[in-house]
């Protein structure tokens, strides 16, 4: 008979801890093991980057704690709340008012200008930023009044990553931010994103397949077939316009 494991407690300064986490797709000769026992560790205010390879786990992992989505098995704490067995209501609260998602694709609405795409979300909020606060803070003021098609990629990006984080999210979860983008238009998102982590110690996760980003991190994991390959401590972490691509 096997040894029951030991509860996860509560540790403080802790964002995220996972135990033993799995997801399964599929059944039989389709099933998919996307995960396959993961346990990290993520301390609370962090830049961390997550590298991995196409179909290495790491967007798995980040929906699972966004609450996108469920583990097939493990465990999943979120400042030692067990998030991993929460309802689909509970997870819906979670998002609403601890996380917010930046993903490759803007998803912004093209009849509003960026000013009305952030208050989409300061309207649902406890305690928002304004749109016009949030817009500076990735350095589009003076852009606020432009319509999506009035704005190139990166522009459009930094709208997304305002709305993001319009309701002072605790969590900030970027997957593929700047997969879309050149590498000096990139680099802009990039900027923004550390403004964000600096500024509102959100602790923030941006999931790339260029390793040249972990060089901005406070921690870096590497996720290989399912799992965590690696998990590295960057000592002293370069701004964004200082790294190569």
């Amino acid at each position: 008979m096997s040894t029951p494991k030991a509860p996860i407690e509560p540790m403080e300064g802790l964002c995220f801890r996972t135990r033993g986490l799995t997801k399964t797709y599929g059944k039989g000769a389709a099933e998919v093991q996307a995960l396959r026992g993961v346990d990290l560790e993520l301390p609370d205010g962090e830049l961390v980057v997550v590298l991995g390879a196409s179909g290495s786990g790491k967007s798995t992992f980040l929906n699972i704690i966004g609450g996108l989505d469920k583990a097939t098995s493990g465990e999943v704490f979120f400042r030692g709340r067990d998030i991993g067995h929460a309802s689909r209501q509970e997870l819906t609260q979670y998002r609403r008012r601890n996380v917010g998602f930046v993903f490759q694709f803007y998803n912004l609405m093209p009849s509003l200008t960026a000013w009305e795409n952030v208050a989409l979300v300061t309207e649902i909020a406890d305690n928002p930023l304004t749109p016009d606060a949030a817009l500076e803070m990735v350095g589009l003021k003076e852009r606020q009044s432009h319509f999506p098609a009035q704005m190139s990629g990166g522009e459009q990006q930094r709208v997304a990553i305002a709305r993001a984080i319009a309701k002072q999210p605790s969590v900030l979860l970027c997957d593929e931010p700047t997969g879309a983008l050149d590498s000096a238009t990139g680099t802009r998102v990039l900027e923004a994103l550390k403004t964000v982590n600096d500024t509102l110690n959100a602790t923030t996760l941006i999931i790339t397949h260029n390793a040249g980003v972990a060089a901005m991190a406070d921690r870096v994991v590497i996720f290989a077939d399912g799992a965590v390959r690696e998990v590295k401590i960057n000592t002293n972490p370069k701004n964004p316009k200082d790294i190569t691509w």
